[in-house]
C-alpha cells in the first residue's frame, strides 16, 4: 500500500517523465516531420497534469498532505498550487514559442521535451522533503534550461546567454551542495523535518554557514541581490520564448523551494535567517528599480523588473507565517499572469521583415500602428507597477499586510516607498507609446496563440481579475496550511 500511494502521489512526475522519454523516441524517429505533434502532446500532458494538482490541492482527503517514498517527497497544498503555475506557464511558453523557431529554422521536437523534463525537476523541488530530493530536482532542471538558453546555435547572444547561465549556475550549485553537506554534516540527516528536529536546540556556528550558503545559492536560482548579475545578460541574449520561460515557471519553482527551505527544516531557526532574506527583499527592490531605469533594451528592463518584483515576494516569505506563505503564492500566481503577457507582448512586437523590436526606440508611436497590443502592454505595465485597479495592486497589498501583521512594519513602509521608483520606468513605456511619434514600421499581424496567451493573461490582471480573490485566497491558504503547525 505504502508504494502505491507513493506511486499515486508522484502520478505527475511520472506522468511527465514517460511523456518525455516516449514524446524523444517519436522525435528521433520523425524528425522534422513529427515536431507539431510532439508540442502538442507535451501541452497535453501538461494540462492533464495541471487536471491532478488541482485535484490533489482542492480535495479535502489530501489537507494534511502526506509523505511518498520513505519521506524524500511530500505531497501537500504548497507543492500542488506552485505545480499548477509551474505547468501553467510551461504550457503558455510551448504555445507561443513555435512560430519564433520556426521563422528562424530551429523548431525541433527537442524543445518541448526539455521543456517537459524540466517540468518534472521543478515538480520535484518545490515537493521535495529531503535535501538529495531537492538536489536532483534541481540539477535536472538546470540542465535542461541550460540547453535550452543557447537553443538557437547559429546565434552568438543565444550561445553566450546559454554559456553564462551554465557557468554561474553550476557555480550556484556547488554553494548549494557545499551548503547541504554543512546541514548532512551538523545534524546527521537530509530529511527537512529530521534536520529541523535537530536544529532545535540552536544553530552551531558550522551549521549557520549551512544555512547561510544554502540559502544563498537560492538566492541565485531566484536572482535576488545580491546574486541577480546573469539575470539581465541571460535574459537578452537567450531565445524570447526561452526568457519568457525563466521568468516564469522556474522563478515559481525557486521561491517555492526557498520558502519551504526556509519554513520546514530552518523554519525553527527564523531570527538566524530572517535578517538575511529582509536584506535581500529590500536589496532587490531599490537595485532592480534603480537598475531599468537606465535600460533602452526590453528584456533587459524586465529582467530587472523581475529582480524588483523578487524583492516584493520576499518580504512575504521575511514574514516567516502561514500568512507571509499565502502572500507569496499569491504573488507568483499574479505575477506569472503578469511576466508571461509582457514577453508575449514583446514577441508580438516585430517589423514587417519579422526582426523583432527590442529597444524604447521601436515602440514609438505603437498605439497609432498597434493600438490593441499598446492597451494590453499598458495595463501589464501598471499592473507590475501595483497601480489599483489592477490585479498587481493586490499581489503587492497582501504582502505588505503579511508584513504588517508579523510586526515588520518597517520592512513594509520601506518596500512601499521604494516601489513608487518602479513605476517611473513602468510609466516610460506608456510614454513611449503613446506620445512619442512613430519611428519604425511595426508588422500588422501576429499568430493566433499569442493573441490568445496575451488576452488570458491581460483577462487575469484587470480588474476582473479581482473576482478570482475569493477562490485564490481559498487556494493560498491551503498552500500555506502546510507550515501552519509549523511555525
Amino acid at each position: 500500500m505504502a508504494l502505491l500511494s507513493s506511486l499515486y502521489f508522484t502520478a505527475v512526475e511520472i506522468t511527465l517523465s514517460l511523456a518525455g522519454l516516449v514524446l524523444l523516441l517519436v522525435t528521433a524517429w520523425g524528425g522534422a516531420r513529427v515536431v507539431r505533434p510532439v508540442a502538442i502532446a507535451a501541452v497535453v500532458a501538461l494540462f492533464a497534469s495541471v487536471v491532478f494538482s488541482a485535484h490533489l490541492l482542492t480535495n479535502p482527503s489530501f489537507e494534511l498532505g502526506g509523505d511518498a517514498f520513505g519521506g524524500l517527497y511530500r505531497v501537500d497544498g504548497f507543492g500542488s498550487f506552485a505545480k499548477i503555475l509551474i505547468y501553467l506557464a510551461c504550457i503558455a511558453c510551448l504555445i507561443v514559442s513555435g512560430s519564433y523557431f520556426k521563422e528562424r529554422g530551429a523548431w525541433r521536437g527537442e524543445y518541448p521535451v526539455l521543456m517537459l523534463f524540466n517540468a518534472v525537476g521543478m515538480g520535484m523541488m518545490v515537493s521535495a522533503a529531503d535535501l538529495m530530493t531537492l538536489y536532483i530536482g534541481l540539477e535536472m532542471s538546470s540542465l535542461s534550461s541550460y540547453v535550452l538558453a543557447s537553443f538557437l546555435k547559429q546565434d552568438s547572444r543565444s550561445s553566450e546567454a546559454g554559456l553564462k547561465y551554465f557557468v554561474l549556475g553550476a557555480l550556484a550549485s556547488g554553494i548549494i551542495l557545499y551548503g547541504m553537506s554543512l546541514v548532512y554534516g551538523f545534524s546527521g540527516t537530509t530529511n527537512y523535518l529530521a534536520i529541523r528536529t535537530a536544529f532545535d536546540g540552536g544553530l552551531s556556528t558550522g551549521a549557520l554557514f549551512g544555512v547561510v550558503f544554502v540559502l544563498a545559492g537560492l538566492a541565485f536560482k531566484i536572482a535576488a541581490v545580491p546574486f541577480h548579475m546573469w539575470t539581465p545578460d541571460v535574459y537578452e541574449g537567450a531565445p524570447t520564448p526561452v526568457t519568457t520561460f525563466f521568468a516564469s515557471a522556474p522563478k515559481v519553482a525557486a521561491v517555492a523551494m526557498l520558502v519551504r527551505m526556509a519554513m520546514d527544516p530552518f523554519g525553527g531557526q527564523v531570527d538566524s535567517w530572517q535578517q538575511i532574506v529582509i536584506f535581500a527583499a529590500l536589496a532587490s527592490i531599490v537595485v532592480g528599480a534603480l537598475g531599468a531605469i537606465g535600460q533602452q533594451n526590453l528584456k533587459r528592463l524586465l529582467a530587472y523588473s523581475s529582480i524588483n518584483n523578487v524583492g516584493f515576494i520576499l518580504i512575504g516569505l521575511a514574514a516567516a507565517t502561514p500568512d507571509g506563505v499565502a502572500g507569496v503564492m499569491t504573488y507568483l500566481a499574479i505575477y506569472v499572469a503578469m511576466t508571461v503577457g509582457s514577453f508575449t507582448a514583446l514577441l508580438m512586437l516585430r517589423d514587417p521583415q519579422g526582426n523583432p523590436l527590442e529597444t524604447f526606440a521601436d515602440i514609438s508611436g505603437l498605439s497609432t500602428k498597434r493600438p490593441v497590443l499598446a492597451w494590453c502592454l499598458l495595463a501589464l505595465m501598471f499592473s507590475l507597477a501595483g497601480i489599483p485597479p489592477l490585479f498587481g495592486f493586490w499581489g503587492k497589498f497582501v504582502v505588505f499586510q503579511a508584513a504588517v501583521r508579523a510586526d515588520l512594519i518597517a520592512l513594509a513602509a520601506i518596500g512601499i516607498a521604494a516601489s513608487v521608483i518602479g513605476a517611473f520606468y513602468y510609466l516610460k513605456f506608456i510614454k513611449v507609446m503613446f506620445f512619442d511619434e512613430p519611428t519604425r514600421e511595426v508588422e500588422a499581424r501576429s499568430p493566433l496563440g499569442h493573441w490568445v496567451v496575451l488576452a488570458l493573461c491581460a483577462a487575469f490582471i484587470s480588474p476582473l481579475g479581482y473576482l478570482l480573490t475569493i477562490p485564490l485566497g481559498d487556494w493560498t491558504a491551503r498552500a500555506a496550511a502546510a507550515f501552519a503547525i509549523l511555525v
